[in-house]
């Protein structure tokens, strides 16, 4: 239940961001320093990665995908963090001598306009996904948490949003960056120790999982077929299959390397050293992250149903077993388990950093989706300009996100990072490494049908991960048409 304590923390929590974020950006002076800094520490990249890296999907996404395939969940922060480790010791170096402050500027350097205006629309379809998704997911936690009506949610955390980074940029993003990191840590630490005391342990949170699917009709609902379908399902990584469960790992990663939020992060270092070190930090560090809250939504599935499982063991007769509580649905895994199980004062601060993962994550999608609007598509270098496109961006991404309500989030996060990779991952890296080999039109067609392959994998439910068919088909494509000689 949510207390005066609890609300007090969250206010206290973004309170600070936002004067962390408001203060470091009364430096920015122009459009160049507002998108990429220029003069920043390796921490300060680590903050900016991971401040926009880790946001509603790696903590309460993960935690939902726990909840109902056990360990598995953890992928989603490991391919976050070898996309990062990759994004600093591949991609780093050749990113920052390019002399470009956009991904495609890269590709227009080497493939001519066309190429980097396809491109750029492309791009920026898979980059509205996912704000869309982090709007959703701060809908979520503001409805959850203050009973706002979603039209309601969906605009305070686009206003939010826009404050954490109109008034800083990737200065903002950064700084915010790194105080959420530390209180990312606490919380993690917290709620850690709380699941391995309260579940005594990886074994005890097995075993209540094991006993909750003893109830037969709750086991069917959730095509649980005995203690050995139930070992396989929540203790194994590759639950859902190796090729769906690594093709999300890939899609991570590939689509981490593809991202311009997180290549900003890159060039706003001061030096090439910097941005490696940033990004190696940023991979050490996510992972840990994930582990906390793959063993939060495990706890939450061995002692809570969902609502929807409840209504049906009452629809039968049957009464919920001694000790189990109820939540909404399975995105509520994480924050029922902080305003349940962990004390008010550190509750509260644990929803604030939750909130402004997402409102973090949101801002730095939204930062580098507006410098590709004004640098890429509209072609000017203006400061008023990128924040007229960061309000546009977040007006219409409130209006997308409240007719894709019912949507699951970590699918729009899978196939936003998708979609980013199969456009652009194989021209960024031939621009980068073998430039002169393809032409203009082999390059723009290879965008259009990795993008298109993966839509259509994704649509009609083909096996493996739609990553796979995107990936070959941008690749078969860039190789049909003629070479240059």
């Amino acid at each position: 239940m949510l207390t005066t304590i609890h609300i007090i923390g969250i206010l206290l929590t973004v309170g600070v961001l936002l004067a962390v974020s408001i203060a470091s950006g009364r430096k920015v002076k122009d459009a160049r320093s507002f998108a990429t800094g220029g003069r920043a520490g390796s921490w300060m990249v680590c903050g900016a990665i991971l401040g926009t890296l880790v946001g509603g999907q790696s903590t309460i996404g993960t935690a939902q995908l726990a909840f109902s395939f056990g360990i598995s969940a953890w992928w989603f922060t490991i391919g976050a963090a070898l996309g990062a480790l990759l994004l600093g010791l591949v991609y780093a170096g050749p990113l920052r001598r390019s002399g470009c402050t956009t991904l495609m500027e890269v590709v227009r350097k080497q493939y001519g306009p066309r190429a980097e205006t396809v491109g750029s629309i492309l791009f920026l379809i898979g980059i509205f996904i996912s704000i869309t998704s982090q709007l959703l997911s701060s809908s979520a936690m503001l409805g959850s948490l203050f009973g706002l009506p979603l039209t309601a949610a969906l605009t305070v955390g686009a206003v939010l949003v826009a404050a954490i980074v109109l008034f800083g940029g990737i200065k903002s993003a950064g700084a915010s960056g790194i105080v959420k990191l530390l209180l990312l840590y606490l919380c993690s630490l917290a709620a850690g120790i709380a699941v391995w005391r309260l579940g005594h342990g990886l074994v005890g949170i097995r075993e209540s999982v094991a006993d909750l699917y003893s109830s037969s009709l709750l086991a069917q609902m959730n095509d649980i077929s005995g203690a050995e379908d139930i070992h396989r399902r929540y203790g194994s990584l590759i639950a859902r299959g190796p090729l769906k469960d690594i093709g999300g790992c890939l899609s991570l990663t590939l689509g981490v390397v593809c991202t311009q939020t997180y290549a900003q992060a890159v060039w706003s270092a001061a030096t090439t050293r910097k941005a490696k070190l940033g990004a190696v930090y940023c991979a050490a560090l996510i992972p840990l992250i994930g582990a906390a809250c793959t063993l939060v939504g495990m706890y939450m599935r061995g002692h809570y149903v969902t609502a929807a499982e409840a209504a049906a063991l009452q629809g039968a007769g049957k009464t919920l077993p001694d000790g189990i509580g109820v939540i909404e649905n399975s995105l509520q895994a994480f924050p029922a388990f902080i305003l349940n199980h962990l004390p008010s004062w550190l509750g509260g601060i644990a929803l604030g950093t939750l909130l402004i993962n997402i409102l973090g994550c949101a801002s730095g999608l939204v930062l580098g989706a507006s410098t590709i609007v004004m640098r890429d598509v509209v072609h000017r270098d203006s400061l008023a300009g990128m924040r007229l496109a960061i309000v546009g961006l977040l007006a219409l991404g409130v209006v997308v996100a409240h007719f894709m309500r019912g949507s699951f989030i970590n699918d729009l996060g899978f196939l936003s990072l998708g979609l980013r990779a199969a456009a652009l991952l194989l021209p960024l890296s031939f621009a980068l490494w073998l430039p002169g080999r393809f032409t203009s039109k082999g390059v723009v067609a290879s965008m259009i049908a990795g993008t298109a392959a993966m839509l259509a994998a994704g649509l009609l439910h083909l096996p493996a991960d739609p990553m796979y068919y995107g990936l070959a088909a941008s690749a078969l494509v860039l190789a049909i048409p003629a070479r240059r000689p």
